[in-house]
């Protein structure tokens, strides 16, 4: 099948179905000599794995990865990298009463006009299981980005909105988002939520929600006009994660509603280094990285897989009713917000490899 392949100085292909027997991802491109262990890529994938509190899917999942090729003596080789993850809590039970028959908001209907054929167990493939790869392939992508730099980018995701409930952004913290099941930089709003969500989650229904990443550091210049631009690729980075429907770079949506004044970001000097007094483009002026914090945001709609019934027909044409049972996430936006990062890392070291090899 096509498409499992992102990026081009920095690539990764995953693999694996959501109820098969593993996952796994090879990635090429990675530069010779970088330190790397199974220990450097865990501390990512067990921000994202599922079971960690009640706001989501209670499938328990240790998604301990395994290095399989590319590495030697503790240093990558320059050769392609294997991880691979086993799938250990499968239920496939859960799924056999709707094999037949396609749920809403689901791909269940597509891969079967696409293909004639579907792995109906949690989705297979297009299960957001997969995402547990590109936090691996993210993890590594991390570690290019400080052996080439020396250090300096620091990428963090929150959840900004949850349903129709938005953070006050004048009380972000940072610091927050590790006190909260969330990521949520606003304490207080945070605190909502629980009660919120938990109604949600009673009801056997599911929420959407807006996550943000914000990468600070990055050096300008990183892109490639006219077609490579480095927002082009972050916003099919992001829209490539299950589930999201909508990509915002910088000012995004709202930059319909302004003034020309009010977008541009002016520029003064502050000795012989250029500071922008705004940052309305989110770091990214024709395609191109101003060595601005790169903003993008992301919409997630609700988990498709919800209780009460819904109208659908079945593989032989027949119109019928599903619900969805088994273990699924209330707001499956939560889980997003490691796999934005991924994305973020992931597409920032594919540009700063191809950066360094046409200009040095």
């Amino acid at each position: 099948m096509p498409g499992n392949t992102f990026g081009h100085s920095f690539r990764y292909t995953t693999w694996g179905e959501s109820h098969g027997p593993a996952i796994g991802c090879v990635i090429d491109g990675v530069p010779p000599r970088i330190s790397l262990n199974e220990a450097d890529i865990q501390i990512w994938l067990d921000k994202r794995k599922p079971g960690q509190s009640r706001f989501t899917t209670q499938r328990k999942e240790p998604d301990t990865v395994k290095i399989v090729s590319g590495i030697f003596e503790g240093q990558t080789t320059g050769t392609p990298l294997g991880l691979v993850i086993d799938n250990k809590d499968v239920r496939s039970k859960d799924y056999s009463d709707i094999a037949d028959k396609f749920r809403p908001g689901h791909a269940d209907m597509t891969y079967w006009a696409k293909y004639g054929i579907r792995d109906y167990r949690g989705g297979g493939r297009s299960s957001a299981r997969e995402t547990a790869m590109r936090v691996a392939a993210g993890a590594v992508a991390r570690k290019v980005l400080d052996h080439v730099l020396g250090g300096g980018i620091a990428i963090r995701g929150a959840l900004v909105q949850m349903g129709p409930h938005g953070i006050d952004r004048g009380a972000w913290d940072w610091t927050a988002i590790e006190d909260n099941p969330f990521w949520c930089p606003d304490a207080k709003a945070a605190k909502a939520w629980e009660k919120y969500l938990d109604g949600i989650r009673k009801t056997g229904s599911s929420i959407g929600a807006v996550i943000e990443v914000v990468a600070e550091g990055v050096p300008p210049g990183l892109g490639d006009p006219v077609y490579d631009k480095l927002d082009a690729d972050l916003a099919k980075a992001m829209m490539s994660i299950n589930a999201v429907k909508s990509v915002e770079i910088g000012a995004g949506l709202e930059a319909a509603s302004l003034s020309g004044e009010e977008n541009a970001d002016e520029m003064r000097m502050d000795g012989d280094k250029i500071v922008f007094q705004s940052n309305m483009a989110g770091g990214i002026l024709g395609g191109l990285s101003t060595g601005q914090d790169v903003v993008v945001r992301f919409a997630v709609k609700p988990t498709s897989s919800i209780l009460s019934p819904r109208q659908t027909v079945d593989r032989f044409g027949q119109e019928t009713e599903i619900s969805t049972k088994g273990r699924h996430d209330p707001c499956v936006g939560i889980r997003a917000v490691p796999v934005g990062e991924a994305m973020m890392a992931i597409v920032l070291a594919d540009h700063l490899l191809r950066h360094r090899a046409q200009c040095g």
